[in-house]
């Protein structure tokens, strides 16, 4: 048999990161298996990473494991968050190319053929883009909307409008994201920055299946502040400034000091 007729058959890992979705990982994982299933040609691994439940979620991914030898699990020992529970993910795959999507089916896993069939016209990453946000109120939207136009108008990269994490990259983006040292990960402005040809795919985001949000307002902060500080030389600037401001008022202040002692032969009041 002529060797060169061996068509090597390509391994898919998909990357779900769940904290406290026992109530939503069951058809989570069903709508999964149901849109994986039309693509036989590929070896398909699926990630859950418990990122430190304290619901049931990993006795459900345990019993969802006995059943489908496709399933790993990493489980963590506390809650670290979303961004670090998708580093895991991507550091434990082994698949030529990786898919990052959310436990509470508000971005479809139907979507995922489209992004394999982008990836196999040689898209190296392709990712989501909401044109619509069910079930969200209009805070969420109006901060979400605000954060990225924010950031791409004081950083050097620029971060595609109305996106998440939900996306498909080539083993080349994984290695190179894999090699980044970042302490404090903000995966979509990494995505970005590492450039390799990037296509997006528009789509109405759903309302969350089961459960509630695990971004409440202050952990949304603490996301925008590592996203805004990563990749913006703004802050550092501002903080300079505001540096030479403050020394500048110092030596002002001292100015005036020494002036009123020289004139009046008195100190200034309260020193």
């Amino acid at each position: 048999m002529d060797n060169s007729s061996i068509k090597e058959t390509k391994t898919l890992s998909i990357i779900i990161p769940c904290f406290n979705e026992e109530v939503v990982i069951e058809e989570t994982h069903r709508r999964l298996h149901d849109v994986l299933g039309t693509l036989s040609d590929l070896e398909i691994e699926l990630i859950y990473i418990d990122d430190g439940s304290e619901d049931g979620t990993l006795g459900v991914l345990k019993n969802l494991q006995a059943r489908d030898s496709c399933i790993r699990i990493v489980s963590f020992s506390r809650n670290f968050g979303h961004q670090i529970a998708i580093s895991a993910g991507i550091e434990n795959a082994s698949g030529d190319a990786v898919v990052l999507i959310d436990a509470d089916l508000q971005d479809p896993p139907e979507l995922i053929p489209i992004f394999v069939d982008l990836w196999r016209e040689g898209v190296e990453v392709a990712y989501g883009q909401r044109e619509a946000r069910e079930g969200e109120g209009a805070f969420k939207l109006w901060t979400a909307k605000t954060f990225y136009r924010i950031i791409n108008r004081i950083s050097n990269v620029s971060i595609p409008l109305d996106t998440g994490d939900f996306r498909l990259m080539d083993r080349k983006v994984v290695n190179t994201l894999l090699s980044m040292p970042e302490r404090y990960r903000f995966v979509r402005g990494m995505v970005s920055w590492v450039g390799f040809r990037q296509e997006c795919v528009r789509y109405k985001r759903a309302a969350r299946f089961a459960g509630s949000t695990k971004y409440p307002l202050r952990k949304m902060v603490r996301f925008a502040a590592d996203g805004i500080l990563s990749f913006s030389m703004e802050p550092l600037r501002m903080a300079v400034w505001m540096g030479f401001t403050a020394a500048g008022l110092a030596f002002a202040g001292i100015f005036y000091a020494l002036v009123i002692r020289l004139m009046t032969n008195s100190w200034v009041q309260g020193w």
